[in-house]
């Protein structure tokens, strides 16, 4: 599951396009429509999203602003494909 969570979240940040972002949630919807099935997905997007963006794939946002996925990250945040990527 884990390669289809990173998959969509590219598949995502792409079709959106740069500059533009993504919430985690719709990743989880996508992959899982139930309610309680993409809520459950929620923890293992952000740990791919978390992997990608040490790839230098995706974007971690917080409040607009890129952070460092190194960096514990908490709250609320959004997806982006990275400079150079897609």
């Amino acid at each position: 599951m884990t390669d289809a969570i990173e998959q969509e979240i590219l598949r995502q940040v792409a079709a959106r396009g740069a500059g533009k972002s993504i919430c985690p949630s719709e990743v989880a919807r996508a992959l899982a429509p139930e309610e309680e099935a993409w809520r459950r997905l929620m923890s293992p997007v952000r740990a791919a999203a978390i992997r990608l963006a040490k790839q230098g794939r995706v974007e971690v946002l917080r409040k607009g602003k890129p952070v460092d996925p190194a960096a514990e990250i908490r709250g609320v945040i959004r997806l982006r494909i990275a400079e150079g990527e897609g």
